[in-house]
């Protein structure tokens, strides 16, 4: 199967603790999970490995209901879980997130791959760039993004 895969770089002017701990609150994630024209956000979190979650974004007219797994939670350095999204036909995704200190900032790379050729990679990059940014602005700071996109082949 063919895919892309776009990884994402925000520092945050936090601990990688905080950043770690806010994708596992489903309180704090209601406020900056919420991408485009997406205007709310519902969420469920078992934030445990094996743990599953829910995150149903409304935006006008739509609503978009992504759910997945936890496979790694690795305080505060890295999480990982799949994301499935009714956007993209309920296709599984794998999601990365990790988590580098940076004197007294936090270094967070978002890498998301599986994501199917057919679907607009540009899309994905806008939605995790302003996912991260109302992240960093839940946090208390607001840094600069360096997206990248690479296609890659899957047996």
């Amino acid at each position: 199967m063919n895919s892309q895969t776009v990884t994402i770089r925000k520092m945050l002017a936090a601990s990688c603790e905080e950043v770690f701990d806010a994708w596992l609150d489903a309180a704090g994630m209601r406020e900056w999970m919420c991408p485009g024209p997406v205007t709310s956000c519902e969420v469920t979190l078992e934030p445990r490995v094996g743990g599953r979650f829910r995150i149903v974004m409304t935006a006008p007219e739509v609503k978009f209901m992504n759910t997945g797994e936890f496979r790694l939670l690795d305080r505060p350095a890295k999480l990982q879980f799949t994301w499935v999204s009714s956007r993209w036909a309920y296709r599984e995704t794998l999601v990365t997130v990790e988590l580098h200190r940076r004197e007294a900032h936090c270094e967070l790379v978002l890498t998301h791959e599986r994501f199917p050729l057919e679907d607009s990679a540009g899309q994905l990059v806008k939605g995790w760039t302003q996912i991260l940014e109302k992240l960093g602005g839940h946090l208390g700071f607001r840094g600069n993004d360096r997206p990248s996109i690479q296609d890659t082949q899957n047996a």
